[in-house]
């Protein structure tokens, strides 16, 4: 690392994961995330209850990240934060923590759009220098628990949303179902995991007849709510007797309904490099059925590391890398927003 070594904080608080990474001249040194298992009692993120974890949660979370880089704060270029979207109080945390360690370090502040750093995730180079970057133009799906969307990226800056979600997002989807079926939250990964052995062509569940590559998947967590009623309804034990048919039968379908609007984008769009974004590209299914149409297409399919698909530092400091390299910086009266637009 030379002295002229441009060295960004980046600092992700959007929803329940505190998180502070460190990255120099593109590559990462470190990569903090602390959970929040308050929420697990509830069934679901308590906004008053992530806001309170994050303000306990970010002073240890970046004094861990700067040891861990082995790097002095004072040498840091720039230190960049999740703008939004995400939830309000949570933003407040890390965008008021990153205007104060900027003021004092006299460093410039760098905003970012959490959908855009989800997105930028697959160029963050390893300390050994290794990465799979796709090639420009790529089609992007972000799958999370509160976004899911198809986006054209013609550059680092210049990306179109194609397609999004016009209710509930997959990752939601995942979770409301799994409480449906009285799974611990996140329940997501638990469909995942009993899926594995169950039969997946068992049950049948409508996809939403949506125009354009939007997605809709309210009406098949609604269907699905209304499905399990009435089977319960004739037999009690419903659940426990199919809850490896029934995780594998919903999960294929809200698989299949990703794959069909991705699908004719690339056609569409005439692109065959596809990448994988958010905290549901970790689903197993999702996956394998993604680099198997990828085969099947001649394309070229990339998932970043697991750490950089859930909500992440990382990402955050490389989208404030590739700024940073472009000068865009933003003031310290910059308020945090809730709803922030993609583009």
């Amino acid at each position: 690392m030379s002295d002229k070594s441009i060295i960004i904080l980046g600092i992700e608080s959007s929803c329940d994961e505190t998180s502070a990474a460190v990255l120099a001249d593109g590559k990462i040194l470190a990569n903090i995330i602390a959970s929040q298992k308050v929420h697990e009692t509830y069934g679901g993120v308590v906004p008053e209850l992530a806001s309170r974890a994050h303000q306990q949660n970010i002073v240890p979370v970046v004094d861990q990240a700067i040891k861990a880089s082995k790097i002095d704060k004072r040498n840091i270029s720039a230190i960049s934060y999740t703008r939004g979207p995400g939830l309000m109080g949570s933003l407040l945390v890390g965008a008021s923590f990153a205007k104060a360690m900027a003021l004092a370090l006299n460093i410039p502040l760098i905003e970012v759009n959490h959908l855009q750093a989800h997105i930028h995730a697959h160029f963050i180079i390893e300390k050994d220098g290794f990465s799979n970057q796709p090639g420009f133009p790529f089609l992007c799906l972000t799958v999370s628990g509160g976004h899911t969307q198809i986006v054209r990226v013609n550059n680092f800056f210049e990306m179109k949303l194609l397609g999004e979600t016009i209710d509930d997002a997959a990752g939601e989807a995942f979770d409301k179902i799994a409480k449906i079926l009285g799974f611990a939250y996140p329940g997501g990964p638990l469909i995942d995991e009993y899926a594995k052995t169950g039969d997946a062509q068992k049950f049948n569940f409508t996809h939403p007849n949506v125009p354009g590559y939007d997605f809709s998947f309210s009406g098949l967590k609604t269907a699905f709510m209304y499905f399990i009623r009435d089977n319960i309804k004739r037999d009690s034990e419903f659940i426990v007797k199919n809850k490896a048919d029934i995780c594998a039968s919903i999960q294929k379908t809200i698989v299949d309904i990703l794959m069909q609007n991705l699908k004719q984008a690339a056609i569409d769009h005439n692109i065959t490099e596809i990448a994988l974004a958010g905290g549901v590209s970790a689903n197993s299914l999702l996956r394998k059925t993604l680099k198997n149409i990828g085969e099947e297409r001649n394309w070229k399919v990339y998932i970043p590391k697991f750490e950089y698909c859930t909500d992440n530092a990382a990402m955050i400091a490389e989208t404030g890398f590739l700024k940073f390299k472009h000068n865009e910086f933003s003031s310290q009266e910059l308020a945090p927003v809730a709803r922030l637009k993609f583009i």
